[in-house]
């Protein structure tokens, strides 16, 4: 039973936390400019504290959704469920140590805020870039391939942007670039979590039938028996 919620876990999770960065991206401050400024940036500007909430409730709400994913027995293991973990915990260190202000300079929490930020942006995608291939081979996981795929084309593509961006771009509507790559990235979550709950209840919706089957039988023996005495 416990695995079962595992992916219910998750998705709820997911959806508390896109919840929790829209209400944290809604600021009357005219100043903040979601288009140009990244979310770290925005978080530490905005102080509502809305954005790092949303960072770790995604963060616990992928390690269970590895979790579910390891109990229906998905072919994660090796490197796509190591690169799911550092996406994780990159997530909540990333919100618990939060990036500094412009004015600040590279303060050591903002390095490390750095170092761990592009950990998480990384290991996703190349995580689900590995499980395109094996889920095209399983059957029970064949209905998630193409939207996997198709994500993390999406999630490279972003990615690619980002790295533009934040080099010879001068950071010119990286904002909204990481938005849209972050949005991706949630997106081919919620797919991997719905794909997991259903495999992980439809073994008990299965066996109803099965069970009702059982009890009709039951009882029509039972009539019969009686029938004869």
């Amino acid at each position: 039973m416990v695995k079962r919620l595992y992916p219910l876990l998750a998705c709820a999770g997911i959806m508390t936390a896109v919840v929790a960065a829209v209400v944290g991206q809604i600021d009357p401050d005219p100043y903040l400019d979601p288009v140009n400024l990244t979310l770290s940036d925005y978080a530490v500007l905005d102080r509502s504290g809305a954005t790092e909430v949303a960072m770790v409730v995604l963060g616990a709400s992928s390690l269970a959704l590895l979790a579910g994913m390891r109990a229906v027995r998905a072919p994660v293991s090796g490197w796509p469920e190591r690169l799911m973990v550092v996406w994780s915990l990159a997530l909540v260190v990333a919100a618990i140590v939060p990036t500094s202000a412009v004015t600040e300079g590279m303060t050591w929490s903002a390095q490390v805020h750095r170092y761990v930020s592009v950990a998480a942006f990384v290991s996703l995608p190349a995580a689900t870039a590995q499980l395109v291939g094996r889920f095209t081979q399983d059957g029970r996981w064949r209905a998630a391939a193409r939207p996997v795929e198709w994500l993390t084309l999406a999630s490279g593509i972003g990615l690619a942007a980002m790295t533009y961006l934040a080099l010879p771009g001068h950071g010119l509507m990286i904002g909204l670039v990481e938005r849209l790559f972050l949005a991706v990235e949630v997106a081919v979550l919620g797919v991997l979590a719905v794909q997991t709950a259903r495999l992980a209840w439809r073994d008990v919706f299965a066996a109803r039938p099965a069970v009702a089957g059982n009890i009709a039988s039951r009882a029509d023996q039972e009539l019969h028996r009686l029938r004869g005495i």
